[in-house]
C-alpha cells in the first residue's frame, strides 16, 4: 500500500499482516482522488474508519489541511500513528481510538470530506450516515463517501446520494447534504 499522489507520492505505508483488515485498493484510492481532486487542497477530512489512515494520508498528501482520524480497534491506530510518524504529519491530524458512534459525539467542528470505510461485514456505515447528518458534520458543500461490497439502498434523512461507482466488487457512494443537492 502506498500514497498515490500529492507531496508523499510514491512512500509505501506499513500496513496489517494477514486478511483481517481490507485496505482500499491502490485501484480504487486513485479513481477515488481523482473525483476528489478539487475538493483537498485546504480541507478538514474524518477517517472515520481508518484501519492504517490511507484514505486519510492520501488527502494529507493532496493538501488537506487537517484529517480528523479514528478506529475502534487498537492496532489500527498503533499502525497509523507509524505511518504518520513516517510522514512527518503528525502535527496536522488529531486521532482517536473509540467506537465510530462515540467519535462522532466527540468531534467538533464540521467535515469538507468524510470517508466512511466500515468493515464489511459490520451494519455501522448507514448508522454513521445517521449521525452525521443528525449532529450537521457535514460542511454546506461536504461530501461524504461510503465505501461497501454493495450499492446503497435505502435513505439517510438530510443527506443525498449523488453518486455512485463500482470498481470490482467495491461500491463508493457520494453523499451530499440534501440542501445542497438539488
Amino acid at each position: 500500500m502506498r500514497i498515490i499522489g500529492g507531496k508523499h507520492r510514491g512512500r509505501v505505508l506499513a500496513t496489517f499482516e494477514g486478511e483481517a483488515v481490507r485496505p482500499t485498493a491502490d485501484r480504487v484510492k486513485e479513481s477515488l482522488f481523482n473525483i476528489l481532486s478539487s475538493r483537498l487542497y485546504g480541507a478538514r477530512v474524518l477517517d472515520l474508519f481508518c484501519g492504517s489512515g490511507s484514505l486519510g494520508l492520501e488527502a494529507l498528501s493532496r493538501g488537506a489541511r487537517q484529517v480528523v482520524f479514528n478506529d475502534a480497534a487498537k492496532t489500527s491506530v498503533a499502525i497509523l500513528k507509524k505511518n504518520l510518524q513516517k510522514l512527518g504529519e503528525e502535527a496536522s491530524v488529531t486521532t482517536f481510538c473509540h467506537d465510530y458512534s462515540l467519535c462522532l459525539d466527540l468531534v467538533q467542528g464540521k467535515f469538507d470530506l468524510i470517508f466512511l470505510d466500515p468493515p464489511y461485514a459490520m451494519d455501522a456505515g448507514e448508522k454513521a450516515l445517521k449521525k452525521i447528518a443528525q449532529k450537521g458534520l457535514l460542511e454546506k458543500d461536504g461530501v461524504v463517501v461510503y465505501e461497501r461490497d454493495r450499492p446503497f439502498q435505502g435513505e439517510i434523512e438530510g443527506l443525498e446520494p449523488f453518486d455512485e461507482r463500482k470498481y470490482g466488487k467495491t461500491y463508493l457512494t457520494f453523499f451530499c447534504r440534501k440542501e445542497q443537492c438539488l
